[in-house]
């Protein structure tokens, strides 16, 4: 069947809406700073120390202004050292010193000054050079332990470096002993053909990674001058860096100079900001420069800069605020607002205005129940004075068996519950009741994610214990766990230190230490072949061996200390105790965090499973708040989405103002999401009146029901249904893509279901008792939960009289349209 391509392009214009009107005034940003009151070269106690010839130190000077702003100058001011021969300071504020000595440095700049006393020690009796401190983070600054270089497991050309340096002992073997010596030469350095290859004198696969005297370069050759040495074991070594200022309010546009100080064991600093990594959360809202200069962009919000050395990291928050007036803000209707609207109005960006009932009506459904309301919950809804009915809709829908289904197909997918053979068929199920179950009752979620982590027997009796089907191995254990209900990645510390993360191969593998004692046999009776084994704890003390340094490592949870677990003890119900602990900073935040995530397609931290130091959230109080009071509330995931589903926030219009339409971080309106696989499909036979049978299912099941998604159709494939293969939820697809605008356009599917003889058209078409009128206002309110408006319904009018000889094409046709407009595909 050929539908009308210009009917479809009409309706589709019809149902487009947007803001329109004057243009708006330009946003202030931060607004007039006002007269420049001062300037102050920060400094830790107002005196700065350099220590040792190779050492430097930028200076940052801050200049404070009538309004209360500070703004960075550091590049604009004119330094001078009194006495002058101590140091030397570049325009930048980057000081090298020259001899030893206290020298007064001094900024200046539009008639106001600054200064700070400068300690300068061990230039005229150099200390040593340590190859861990001083020589390894070269190689991260230049990139050449970097994975696609010398840093992969089989190194580059014969030459190979640890991952990012984080084992500079094994760096050490692979420079100075291995290569019968030839990358190196004490007798002449520059000979060295570790130099020659860096400055491009010699032929390299990577290029020129510096130039002949730059700092990285004068630091190697002394080293080299020096005999290579490694260190003392005593040696200080660092613990921890630090970005200062820590975080700043920033106009769009604007720079700001940081310095990264490295803490040392012995209790002293350095400054290592010219040896740094950064890399920004958000490339689109600031960058950095190598030498830490952070520049924000065009747009408004808050982002992270991550600082990473040696194994350490650390971030910089810049706020960036719009300017604009938000005193149209409304008032608060629970914690959520207050943490949002606050966050708004310091970065001025106005939220858009509440959405209507029809909107809020069709939204909140799919998003509690993955269903569109019928065409009688609409009329109803619509038509209700009541002032606390969308409390009483929240309440209703949270009591549905719809919404223990929706949120089932949630967790049965990163769960991984699938069936791969026939024997999988009892498990697969009994696992998925078992979840809706848990859902349905409302089971606290620290109880339902004990019974999974720490579940024994078999699936006939204890279902949970399906989850070990498919995470049968203590590596998938370990990262399943720490991914799904910690919203932690620590995937990359089984094999070296994690890049972005303070996460050790010891806190992988001591995290470990509580799955190695779970067992699994073949359940009397079953086929040595079947996957459904029976779970059980093996009496043996719990430990783990660190395949690098031979270690074994009693139980820890991340971040915390090691447990002493007795051989008759489960290790696994230790790790759930640890993770409903209150103080547990992962846990709860993870939760709200990923079902925040379903509610506004954008995590309070993103991805929603990435929860880490240097990918902080868009809103720290906001997520604290959530799950402080999820814990107080008893790890209650009902009260959860009620709470969410009822604050202003979620209730605000997709529809963008003047200044909140490049805003994707901070909630000022509601983030338009395509509607999933299995959701879009449902509302496709909703909206047509038509089915879809599943093999070995009763007649009437939903895409939204099934609990193996291996038996999916091609539809749900080709709109990103996912498989169940990772825990991750970015496994689902929401990508558009051509395949599916051909299959909703002319797929022999969507066709024959639009014209069948029990369809809607059909049932539109034998209605003689009503207007045309009336029947087209049913159809909206079927396919958009809405009364069409006077433009739509004209032209759905218009083209029925045109088909008046055979009207149920003329009502296919409109059908055809309205699924395929964005309205209808996506939530809004």
């Amino acid at each position: 069947m050929k539908r009308s391509q210009l009917f479809y392009a009409a309706v589709a214009l019809a149902v487009t809406t947007a803001s329109v009107g004057l243009a708006a005034p330009e946003p202030k940003g931060l607004g007039d700073p006002g007269v420049l009151d001062s300037l102050q070269v920060e400094a830790e106690n107002g005196k700065l120390t350099i220590r040792g010839r190779d050492a430097r130190q930028q200076l940052i000077v801050t200049g404070k202004y009538s309004s209360g702003q500070l703004r960075d100058h550091t590049h604009g001011v004119t330094f001078a050292a009194t006495p002058a021969d101590i140091i030397e300071i570049a325009k930048d504020g980057l000081v090298t010193p020259l001899k030893d000595g206290d020298v007064t440095v001094k900024a200046t700049l539009n008639g106001k000054e600054a200064s700070v006393v400068v300690h300068v020690e061990g230039v005229a009796h150099q200390i040593p050079i340590n190859f861990k401190n001083q020589i390894a983070p070269i190689f991260t600054k230049l990139g050449c332990n970097s994975g696609g270089c010398h840093g992969k497991a089989s190194g580059q050309n014969g030459f190979k470096l640890s991952l990012l340096g984080f084992y500079p002992d094994e760096d050490f073997e692979y420079l100075v002993k291995e290569g019968r010596g030839r990358r190196l030469f004490p007798s002449s350095p520059a000979e060295s053909l570790l130099l020659l290859k860096a400055t491009g004198k010699s032929p390299h696969g990577g290029g020129k990674r510096m130039e002949a005297g730059s700092y990285e370069y004068r630091m190697i050759y002394r080293w080299v001058e020096q005999g290579m040495p490694y260190g003392n074991p005593d040696d200080a070594y660092v613990v921890g860096i630090e970005c200062l200022p820590k975080q700043r309010l920033m106009d769009r546009g604007s720079d700001q100079q940081i310095t990264v100080l490295a803490r040392y064991s012995d209790g002293t600093t350095e400054d290592v900001t010219r040896m740094a990594l950064y890399e920004a959360n958000d490339p689109e809202m600031a960058e950095s420069t190598e030498e830490g200069l952070i520049k924000t962009l065009d747009l408004a919000g808050e982002v992270a800069i991550m600082a990473r050395y040696q194994g350490q990291v650390s971030t910089f928050r810049a706020t960036i605020p719009l300017g604009a007036d938000t005193s149209s803000i409304p008032a608060p209707a629970n914690f959520i607002d207050e943490a949002v609207f606050a966050k708004l109005k310091l970065l001025g960006i106005p939220p858009s205005q509440l959405a209507d009932d029809a909107t809020f009506l069709r939204r909140v459904s799919i998003d509690i129940t993955g269903t569109v309301p019928t065409e009688e919950e609409v009329r109803k809804f619509l038509a209700d004075p009541a002032p606390d009915k969308r409390e009483q809709l929240v309440d209703r829908l949270l009591d549905t068996e719809a919404y223990a289904d929706y949120f089932a197909n949630k967790w049965n997918l990163v769960l991984r519950n699938k069936k791969r053979q026939a024997d999988d068929l009892y498990g697969t199920y009994a696992f998925y009741r078992w979840i809706w179950e848990s859902l349905y009752e409302n089971k606290p979620y620290d109880q339902f994610v004990r019974e999974i982590v720490s579940a024994s027997g078999e699936a006939t009796s204890n279902p949970a214990v399906v989850w070990y089907r498919e995470v049968n191995e203590v590596n998938e254990q370990v990262e399943d766990t720490a991914q799904l209900f910690l919203g932690l990645r620590i995937q990359c510390a089984r094999c070296h230190h994690h890049p972005f993360e303070k996460w050790s191969q010891n806190d992988y593998y001591g995290f470990a230490a509580f799955f190695t004692t779970v067992g699994n046999k073949t359940t009397p009776g079953a086929l040595r072949t079947q996957r459904d084994r029976r779970i059980f704890h093996n009496d043996r003390v719990a430990q783990s061996q660190n395949p690098r340094t031979k270690e074994n490592l009693k139980p820890a949870g991340l971040g915390s200390d090691a447990l002493e677990i007795p051989a008759d003890r489960d290790p696994r119900v230790h790790l759930a105790d640890w993770m409903a602990r209150k103080d547990n900073t992962f846990f709860a935040p993870a939760l709200v965090n990923r079902y925040w995530k379903h509610f506004f397609d954008r995590g309070i931290v993103e991805p929603e499973d990435d929860m880490r130091e240097t990918n902080p959230p868009s809103n720290p109080e906001l997520i604290q708040a959530l799950a402080h009071n999820f814990i107080e509330n008893g790890f209650d995931m009902k009260w959860l989405v009620r709470t969410i589903c009822l604050s202003k926030t979620y209730q605000l219009s997709a529809l963008p103002n003047d200044y909140n339409l490049k805003d994707k971080q901070n909630f000022s309106r509601y983030y338009p999401k395509r509607l999933t696989a299995e959701v879009l499909y449902d509302a496709f036979h909703q909206v047509t009146n038509s089915t879809q049978a599943y093999s070995g299912l009763p007649g009437g099941t939903r895409a939204t029901q099934l609990a193996d998604p291996s038996i999916g159709p091609y539809f749900l494939k080709v709109f990103g249904q996912p498989q169940g293969d990772t825990a991750c939820e970015c496994e689902r697809s929401q990508e558009a893509n051509l395949a599916q605008s051909l299959h909703l356009l002319n797929s022999s599917e969507v066709q024959t279901k639009i014209s069948g003889g029990s369809g809607r058209a059909q049932l539109l078409t034998n209605d003689k008792e009503r207007s045309h009128d009336e029947r087209v206002k049913e159809l909206y309110r079927w396919a958009y939960a809405r009364e069409p408006n006077a433009d739509e319904l004209q032209i759905a009018l218009a083209h029925l009289k045109k088909h008046e000889a055979n009207v149920k094409v003329a009502y296919e046709d409109i059908i055809w349209a309205l699924i395929n407009t964005k309205e209808f595909l996506f939530n809004h």
